[in-house]
């Protein structure tokens, strides 16, 4: 955690207290009108949800995982999914609220993820799954490191807790940057 003075980010591991709050802030960064705020809307893609309690309690107790949280004076800010698959970080799940995008959050965000995957938990390579039209986003995990890998995998269309498709297109492609 990195400790601050007023104004300054602070980042930590959440809490079972912590999911409702986690719930609402992924939630408005991809869905719905208010996500519109920000440049990391999915709402032309995907209706309903993006998790829920249940799913992100799991991960908050999940051993292997870490929901990383970042937060200034009090206020939650940004949230992250880390997973450790041996020497390989899985980095999914990251929202930031979205009156705070744009501003270097999320790049600070981004690099505290990778500090933990790389210094505290030995890993190699940071991997994430996008939405493959998401060009905007991939050019920014692009400027940061990340590299197009060609593997994609299906979107969950057939799960309601990922969201509702508005389109039949969807499909995720794997990112990946080498930490070491």
């Amino acid at each position: 955690m990195t400790a601050g003075k007023p104004g300054h980010l602070e980042f930590r591991a959440a809490s079972a207290i912590d999911v409702n709050a986690i719930v609402t802030l992924v939630q408005s960064a991809y869905r719905g009108e208010v996500s519109r705020a920000g440049w990391t809307t999915e709402a032309d893609l995907l209706d309903g949800q993006r998790t829920d309690t249940d799913a992100v309690a799991a991960l908050v107790h999940s051993p292997a995982s870490r929901v990383l949280l970042c937060e200034q004076d009090g206020a939650l800010l940004a949230s992250a999914h880390l997973e450790k698959h041996d020497a390989i970080c899985h980095f999914g799940m990251f929202a930031v609220r979205p009156d705070r995008q744009g501003g270097g959050l999320g790049r600070a965000m981004l690099t505290e993820a990778e500090r933990i995957a790389r210094d505290e938990w030995g890993c190699r390579e940071m991997q994430m799954t996008v939405i493959a039209l998401r060009t905007e986003l991939i050019a920014w995990y692009e400027r940061r490191g990340y590299h197009r890998s060609g593997v994609f995998k299906p979107f969950p269309c057939e799960d309601a807790r990922f969201g509702l498709p508005k389109r039949d297109d969807l499909r995720l492609e794997v990112l990946r940057k080498p930490l070491l």
